[in-house]
């Protein structure tokens, strides 16, 4: 079943229409889940993605169709590839972000600061470096997303994980829900969105892994319903993040071109297909495909399964 693009072009820009292809259409990949969330693209042809209501992480193919990849999934919400080609997933009922090998092996990466739970690991991406980056609101100590327990954190951070020591380091406290992030093309700056403010934050990335600023930088709010939450960029180095109405997208300088709408209301979405073209959408019960003219950033699209 396919749905025509819709979108908001009130705002000034080159024109949003010109970066969905012509025959630009929604297309329901998959549905009747309980909420979709971490869509995550492997080279090899598939889409990993997780339901955090079913309690399952899922992977799609066109050839293949669905099948159920773990279950339970500890709520697991966001996922990403590593530069070895392991499946890291933020587990929301557990609080932890782990590690699931192509073989099958299972590790936990990160559960607690300061000898303190994690709240619930949300959104990750990694850096060409290996580092692990993360958020971690406590969406997952409610009893709808995850478990409902007590915070053991004073507060929702934004953490970095060096992959060869496991040390975890505390990047920022000061969001009220921080929820999607991802890198600029060089890796140089950090986009960090806040759920609860519905705003984007830009911040530098030092040489030691550390962070400064943290300036607002972009605004998703709106009347209609979806919240700041997946956000990634395209080659040119436009950066699309979901909000409300649909994903939104600014040109690399901020400046926004408007509102990609979504049948469903949008979580969180990934670029896919061969040519990285394609976005795959996880919104509400459903997954969509949407063709673009436009491809999107990969960081190490040429040297792992992404």
């Amino acid at each position: 079943m396919a749905m025509a693009a819709n979108f908001d072009s009130r705002f000034s820009g080159t024109g949003l229409q010109d970066l969905i292809a012509k025959e630009g259409r929604f297309e329901t990949l998959v549905t009747g889940f309980g909420f979709t969330e971490g869509p995550a693209w492997h080279r090899d042809g598939f889409l990993v993605f997780s339901d955090i209501l079913g309690d399952r992480l899922h992977r799609w193919s066109e050839d293949d169709g669905l099948a159920t990849l773990r279950e339970p999934s500890n709520m697991a919400n966001g996922t990403t590839w590593d530069r070895q080609g392991n499946l890291l997933i933020c587990e929301h009922a557990r609080s932890r972000v782990s590690r699931l090998s192509p073989e099958g092996n299972y590790e936990v990466l990160a559960s607690h600061f300061l000898e303190k739970e994690l709240n619930s690991p949300n959104d990750i991406i990694v850096k060409r470096d290996g580092s692990v980056w993360f958020t971690d609101p406590n969406s997952g100590r409610s009893a709808r997303w995850g478990v409902e327990r007590p915070q053991d954190l004073p507060f929702q951070g934004v953490y970095r994980l060096d992959s060869e020591t496991g040390e975890l380091t505390l990047l920022a406290d000061d969001f009220a829900k921080p929820n999607g992030l991802c890198f600029s093309r060089d890796e140089q700056h950090l986009f960090v969105n806040d759920t609860e403010r519905q705003h984007i934050r830009l911040f530098d990335v030092r040489r030691d892994g550390s962070i400064s600023g943290g300036a607002v930088w972009g605004e998703t709010g709106g009347t209609e319903a979806g919240v700041a939450d997946g956000m990634k960029l395209d080659e040119d180095g436009r950066l699309y993040c979901c909000g409300a109405g649909g994903i939104h997208v600014f040109e690399p300088g901020g400046e926004k071109l408007g509102v990609i709408r979504t049948p469903e209301v949008a979580a969180n979405f990934t670029w896919g297909g061969e040519a990285l073209d394609e976005l795959y959408i996880t919104a509400s019960t459903s997954v969509y495909r949407l063709c673009m003219n436009v491809r999107g950033h990969h960081p190490h699209a040429r040297m792992t399964g992404v």
